[in-house]
């Protein structure tokens, strides 16, 4: 089984009840193939935690910016809990080593990986949140994550990758990009999508998300990136 201890002295955070931090590493496919397992999956968590990530943000943000409008703080706040922010989180403390996947899910990659990264991260913070709590887990995403921000202003990272990329795209090429969805699969609670970017009938950028508008904004990023080294 995963060593929690270790993972506990990763985090700085101890909890009373090592069911809840289970249950938070645990992904269904590890469930559907060890059936007779005593928790569930980490999909309630994941919902909790991404609500309490919010929260903290959104507080800490509001504290510190009092002269910022809604609207930059909405920008930036997006920026620090996107699924790529959080899955390079959950990599920087390893959490990768500790996930309960199912043997055809561990020896997944890629974008794959990454989602599944950036959820379990989200049920991390629901666990925080139901033990040892609030505090406690405000202080972890305070270490953890709000560092981040200076880097995300700095860069520019907050702005909107699809209105940028319609910018440089009439800009250059006096075309509005189109956005086509080239590929969707999973449940109807856990689809994932495959979004192309086009400017006329070239394919410019790719995108994955886990709905279509997530994957349209990885493909701007994506095709932005192409356009500036091009």
């Amino acid at each position: 089984m995963i060593n929690l201890a270790r993972l506990e002295k990763i985090l700085g955070v101890e909890f009373k009840d090592e069911d809840i931090l289970t249950q938070a590493l645990t992904h269904r496919s590890y469930i559907n193939e060890n059936p007779d397992f005593h928790l569930s999956h980490n999909e309630r968590m994941e919902f909790l935690g991404d609500a309490v990530l919010e929260l903290i943000v959104t507080d800490f943000l509001f504290s510190q910016y009092p002269e910022k409008a809604e609207g930059e703080l909405t920008s930036w706040r997006a920026a620090l809990v996107n699924a790529k922010m959080l899955s390079s989180l959950a990599k920087e403390i390893g959490l990768n080593d500790f996930l309960l996947l199912s043997k055809g899910e561990s020896r997944e990659t890629g974008k794959a990986r990454d989602y599944i990264l950036a959820n379990a991260f989200e049920a991390l913070v629901g666990a925080m949140y139901l033990d040892p709590g609030y505090k406690k887990t405000e202080a972890f995403i305070k270490k953890c994550l709000l560092p981040k921000l200076p880097s995300i202003i700095e860069g520019e990272l907050f702005r909107d990758a699809k209105s940028t990329l319609q910018e440089v795209a009439q800009e250059k090429e006096g075309i509005t990009p189109s956005y086509k969805v080239l590929k969707e699969w999973g449940p109807d609670h856990a689809k994932q999508f495959i979004v192309g970017v086009f400017l006329g009938k070239k394919k410019v950028g790719e995108g994955e998300g886990s709905s279509k508008q997530e994957a349209e904004v990885q493909a701007a990023q994506d095709a932005l990136k192409t356009i500036n080294n091009s």
